[in-house]
């Protein structure tokens, strides 16, 4: 990757089940950007079995994030692997102060880099029952009732200083994400292009 070509950092915020992982999809589509989820890669390397697979499923089978560390260090060697994206969109990353302020360091920060931080603002009830759903059609280890409220207790705690943390760098953009989908992307556009200009 080009480290003198400014680059548009996009973060999809929220809590599991939000519609990160929908709406990034849409975003890679649209802008060509590159699309990073922490998520899918786990459950890629756990489906392979490697030893970052079996490290990540001890945790998110119970409901608990993986450490920092192990986080950090998949999310930079993906990111590096790209020569001259348009853009990457961070999905479930970052999740923590520690992971956040991290990424600050290493990439946020440098003054060609524009970053732009989305956090989907969705209610319990309505994560629980998607989340639900989403277990029945994919058969999702760490989609059952006990393990969801785990996950939303973990995100509570863990997770929502977060939006603090980037409202105080001015990048946080906040949008209902209840509702129809492309309503809901329709709102997302808006913001991406009014920061792209």
């Amino acid at each position: 990757m080009n480290k003198n070509k400014k680059m548009f950092y996009l973060i999809i915020f929220g809590p599991p089940g939000s519609g990160k992982g929908t709406h990034s999809k849409k975003i890679v589509e649209k802008y060509d950007f590159v699309h990073i989820s922490t998520g899918d890669i786990f459950r890629n390397e756990m489906a392979k079995d490697t030893d970052l697979g079996k490290l990540a499923k001890k945790y998110i089978d119970k409901g608990k994030l993986v450490p920092d560390n192990v986080v950090l260090k998949m999310l930079f060697s993906n990111i590096a692997m790209y020569e001259n994206p348009k853009g990457f969109v961070l999905d479930g990353f970052p999740r923590t102060i520690e992971q956040a302020e991290k990424l600050d360091e290493t990439i946020l920060n440098k003054t060609l880099n524009t970053t732009l931080v989305i956090s989907l603002d969705v209610t319990d009830d309505e994560l629980i029952a998607r989340l639900l759903k989403r277990g029945e059609d994919s058969h999702r280890s760490d989609d059952n009732e006990e393990i969801i409220r785990q996950r939303l207790e973990v995100y509570k705690q863990q997770t929502k200083p977060l939006l603090d943390h980037y409202k105080q760098k001015k990048v946080l953009k906040s949008i209902n994400g209840i509702g129809k989908i492309d309503d809901i992307f329709a709102d997302i556009c808006k913001i991406i292009d009014s920061h792209k200009k």
